[in-house]
This record gives structure tokens, sequence and C-alpha cells, in this order.
């Protein structure tokens, strides 16, 4: 009998399900599992790594591929972090995305270069999933996903019979789970202390914080919906307003380079 194609809205609704009958608590931004341990997320975060690397080309840009090198490094060392234990991909792919994952991957769609025409609005994107990073958001978004142990088999059952492995569900969970239907967003306080952490991180880099607000206005201006990395953020308006905010602690850390 032929695999029938999960539908995400349904299998949400069983998720849910899952959630009501194992009695969760959490930040309802879904169901996750326990990982243990951060060596455990950082091995699962490698190994999706892989498996991404095994589905998605690499761009052949060379072009996009030394900016976001380039710009990483200069974000990573600002932030105090060892730049060389570092990789850096650019893929073939026209989605507007970035992503961080554990295990000191950082992974760029060829489609973000269309709204991120300077180093600098590139810088705010990947600075913002540098952040998510630092602040352990990955970790968060899995723990705090849990089920009770009976909730846990009970989705377990659910997956099964959907035909959707736990390895899917863990790539959602770290952000890069596009490919398999089902994203498990960030939780708003966590993007907006990305964002804000993000922004602190370009400045010190020597990348004026103000290109963020740029990056925001290209895509306004181009009609561009919201990039899947801030997809529980306010519309593009209500976005560039809550920068602005952040914007005279950020102008106060900003050494240009």
């Amino acid at each position: 009998m032929p695999s029938e194609t999960v539908c995400p809205l349904r299998l949400a609704a069983a998720l849910a399900a899952c959630l009501v009958l194992a009695g969760c608590t959490g930040n309802a931004t879904g169901l996750g599992l326990n990982l243990g341990s951060q060596e455990q997320l950082v091995d699962l975060g490698r190994q999706d790594w892989q498996r991404l690397l095994a589905t998605t080309p690499t761009s052949n840009n060379q072009s996009y591929q030394r900016r976001a090198e380039q710009v990483s490094m200069r974000l990573l060392r600002a932030a105090g972090l060892n730049a060389g234990e570092w990789e850096v991909r650019v893929l073939k792919d026209d989605q507007t995305n970035a992503f961080a994952l554990p295990g000191q991957k950082i992974g760029v769609y060829e489609g973000l270069f269309r709204y991120a025409k300077t180093d600098a609005q590139l810088a705010a994107v990947i600075g913002h999933e540098i952040a998510h990073t630092l602040e352990g958001h990955a970790a968060e978004r899995v723990s705090t996903q849990m089920a009770t142990e009976a909730g846990t088999g009970i989705l377990g059952a659910v997956l099964g019979a959907s035909g959707l492995g736990g390895s899917a569900l863990i790539a959602a969970a770290l952000g890069t789970g596009a490919q398999y239907g089902l994203i498990l967003p960030y939780s708003r306080n966590q993007e907006l202390e990305a964002d804000r952490i993000g922004l602190l991180m370009m400045a010190r880099a020597g990348y004026d914080p103000q290109a963020a607000i740029e990056l925001w206005q290209n895509m306004k201006e181009a009609g561009a919906q919201p990039p899947t990395f801030l997809s529980t953020h306010p519309g593009t308006e209500d976005r560039i307003a809550a920068l602005q905010k952040l914007m005279p602690e950020a102008k106060a850390a900003y050494k240009p380079s």
C-alpha cells in the first residue's frame, strides 16, 4: 500500500492531543523530545546538518559563500567564540532563510541574498541566528516541548501512524525542518531576545546595526513575505518599530571597523 503524505495540520492536531493527554505544560511552542544533555543536542544538530547537506546542494556562487563566511567569522569573534571551529555553508535553495545549529554549523540559503544586499544586512540575519545558539534556544525549544513519559509514548504512536520518524521531529525542532513539512518556530520571547543580542553582536563586529532595519525595508519594498526564521514576529511595520526601540543600545555598542 503506498505511503500516505503526512498532513502538517492533521499532525499538529494529533500532537496537540498528545499534550492534553500527557498533561504537559510549557510555552505552547509544540512537542519535543527529552535530549538528556547538551552533548546529545550537539550530536543531533550535527546529524541534522549531514542530512540537510545530503538533500540540499551547496551553492555554486562563490561570492555568496565568501560573504557568508567572512560575515560569520566576524560575528563569531565579536561574540568571543572560536570562529575556526564553525562551518558555514551557503545552500542552493531560493528560500529566504538562514539558521545556526548546535554543533557549530551555520547555513544560509541563496534566496536570502536577494534582500541582504550588503554585508551588514547579512550580518543582521546571521547574528540573529547565532544569538539563538548562544542563548541555548534550540535546547529550550526542545526541552520545553517535552511530554511526560506517558505522553511521549503516545507521541511515538502518533508519529509511527503518520509515517514521520523521530529524526524529522528533531530536525523541525532544531530549525531545519521545512523539508519535512513541519516547523516548530522559536517563541516570540526567544525571537525578541535573539534580535537584541544579534544587534549588539553585529554592532561589536563593526557592522552598523541600522542595517537590520534596512534589510526589512528591502523586503517591504519588494513585497516579500517575512522569512521563515522570523515567522513568529509581527508584520514588517511593527517589526521595524521594534528594531528602532533597540537601536540606541545597539548604536552605543557600535564600533566601526
